[in-house]
C-alpha cells in the first residue's frame, strides 16, 4: 500500500470521518492508532476493522497482513498531517482562539453568531489540544464558509504546533493569565506562548482581533499589519456592562444584548462576538438573537436553579486570574445567603501556595454565609474556613445543610470535578 499522506486522504474523502476510539467506530471510519501513557491503540487496529473501519493507521506491527493496514512512522504525526492537507483544500476564514480564561465561552458565542448567517464549523466540546485540533479539522466538510477553531496551551511552543496545521489566517487572544504557570513559566511565559498565535497572524499576514482594553495585548499584537480593535473605549465595537444580577446585560454601540451568562468578566467574551459577527457582515439583528439565545450547559458560567437555590457552576477550570474574577462577580451580586464552594487550582508550580493565599485574602474581605475549601494546595495555607479533601466529601457536607434560598458558587479546577457537588 502507497502509505502516502496524498493516499490516506483518498480513503478520507470516501467517508470523511476518522476515529480514534474502537467503541465509537462507524462504517467507513478511518481509525487512528494513537498511542498514550495508559494506551496503545495499535493493539485495537483489527478490532477496529472488524467493526467496519475502512482502514487503520498503526505504526507498530499488528501480526496481520491485512491489507486495510495503513503503516506509518508515527500516528500522530500522520493524522496532525491529515488535518493539515483537509485544511489546504479550503480558502474560507478560519479563525483560531486562545488564552487563558474564557476561550470555550468566546468560541461558542462566535460561532454561533457566524452560524446564524453562514455554515459554520466549530471545536466541539473542549477538543482543543494536539489531538482534538486535528480532529476538529478534520470534521469540517466542504460546505463549511467559516471554521472557529479553539486552541488550548499549557507550555511554549504548543500554539506554535497547532498553527503549522491549522494555518488560522484570523485570530484572537482572550487574555493573558495566571494558568498553567508551572509549564508556561510564569505569567511573561504565558503571553509568550499564547502569543504563537499573533506570531504566526504577523507572518503570514493574517487579522487579528484585539480586546484593547488590555494593554499587553496591544504590546503583543504590535507588527501584525492588519487589527480589528473592539472593547469598551475604542474600536469597531465599543460596549459596557449594562447590569449583572445575575445575568450579564450589555449595551453595545447603544444596542441592549441580554446574555444567559453569569458574571461581568463575559463582558469582552461578548464583545468579541459581536466585532467578529460585524466584521463578516452578520446583520446586527442576528448578532443580538444568536448571542441572546445561547445558553451555556458545560460547566461555564452556568446558572442552576435547584431546591430552592439558585447555583452559580462555573467548575470546569479554575487559575488565580478566574477564581479571583468570579469571587468578585460573586460578592456584587446583589443576593444574601452567599456559599462558596471552591475547588483547589494546578498547575501553578512555585507559585501555588502564594496564590492559594491570595485567594483566602480576597475571600476575608467580604461576608459569606459559608465558604467550604476543596482539596489541594488549599490544606497548606492559613484560613478559618470549612476545609475538605475532595469533591465527594463537598457533595456530602452539601447534602447534610439542605439548603434553601441560598446563593452558591461552585468553582475548581476541572481535576476537583466539583460539579460533583450538586450531580
Amino acid at each position: 500500500m502507497d502509505n502516502s499522506i496524498s493516499t490516506l486522504y483518498n480513503y478520507f474523502l470516501q467517508s470523511m470521518s476518522v476515529c480514534t476510539d474502537t467503541r465509537k467506530i462507524k462504517q467507513g471510519d478511518i481509525y487512528f492508532a494513537l498511542k498514550g501513557e495508559n494506551f496503545n491503540g495499535n493493539k485495537f487496529a483489527l478490532q477496529a476493522l472488524e467493526q467496519g473501519a475502512s482502514i487503520a493507521v498503526v505504526d507498530e506491527d499488528v501480526n496481520s497482513n491485512d491489507e486495510k493496514l495503513f503503516k506509518v512512522d508515527d500516528v500522530l504525526i500522520a493524522l496532525q498531517a491529515l488535518a493539515k492537507h483537509h485544511r489546504q483544500q479550503f480558502s474560507i476564514p478560519f479563525i483560531a482562539i486562545t488564552g487563558s480564561n474564557g476561550k470555550t465561552t468566546t468560541k461558542e458565542l462566535v460561532s454561533t453568531v457566524l452560524a446564524a448567517h453562514y455554515k459554520t464549523y466549530t471545536t466541539q466540546g473542549n477538543l482543543n489540544n494536539h489531538i482534538g485540533v486535528p480532529l476538529t479539522l478534520l470534521s469540517i466538510k466542504y460546505d463549511a464558509e467559516m471554521a472557529v477553531i479553539e486552541m488550548g496551551a499549557n507550555h511554549q511552543k504548543e500554539i506554535e504546533s497547532y498553527c503549522q496545521y491549522t494555518l488560522p489566517n484570523y485570530g484572537l487572544i482572550t487574555n493573558c493569565g495566571k494558568a498553567h504557570l508551572e509549564g508556561f513559566g510564569g505569567v511573561e511565559g504565558v503571553k509568550k506562548g499564547k502569543g504563537e498565535l499573533f506570531d504566526f497572524l504577523r507572518a503570514n499576514n493574517g487579522i487579528a482581533f484585539v480586546y484593547w482594553d488590555f494593554d499587553y495585548l496591544q504590546q503583543m499584537s504590535i507588527g501584525i499589519n492588519n487589527i480589528i480593535k473592539y472593547g469598551t473605549k475604542e474600536g469597531v465595537v465599543v460596549g459596557s456592562v449594562k447590569q449583572s444580577n445575575p445575568f450579564l446585560e450589555v449595551d453595545v454601540n447603544g444596542e441592549i444584548i441580554q446574555t444567559n451568562l453569569v458574571g461581568d468578566y463575559n463582558l469582552s467574551n461578548v464583545l468579541t462576538a459581536v466585532a467578529i459577527g460585524k466584521y463578516f457582515n452578520v446583520p446586527a439583528q442576528k448578532i443580538k438573537a444568536a448571542i441572546e439565545s445561547y445558553v451555556p450547559s458545560n460547566s461555564r458560567s452556568q446558572l442552576i436553579e435547584k431546591d430552592g437555590n439558585k447555583i452559580i457552576l462555573d467548575a470546569y477550570n479554575a487559575n488565580p486570574s478566574s477564581m479571583k474574577l468570579a469571587i468578585e462577580n460573586f460578592a456584587k451580586l446583589k443576593a444574601s445567603n452567599k456559599v462558596l464552594m471552591l475547588g483547589a487550582m494546578m498547575e501553578l508550580g512555585d507559585e501555588s501556595i502564594a496564590e492559594h493565599q491570595a485567594i483566602i485574602e480576597l475571600l476575608e474581605k467580604f461576608t459569606w454565609q459559608n465558604v467550604v475549601l476543596v482539596g489541594g494546595d488549599f490544606a497548606k495555607v492559613t484560613h478559618q474556613f470549612i476545609y475538605l479533601n475532595n469533591s465527594i466529601e463537598a457533595a456530602n457536607w452539601y447534602l447534610q445543610q439542605q439548603f434553601k434560598d441560598c446563593n452558591i458558587l461552585i468553582k475548581g479546577s476541572r481535576s476537583m470535578q466539583m460539579e460533583k457537588v450538586i450531580a
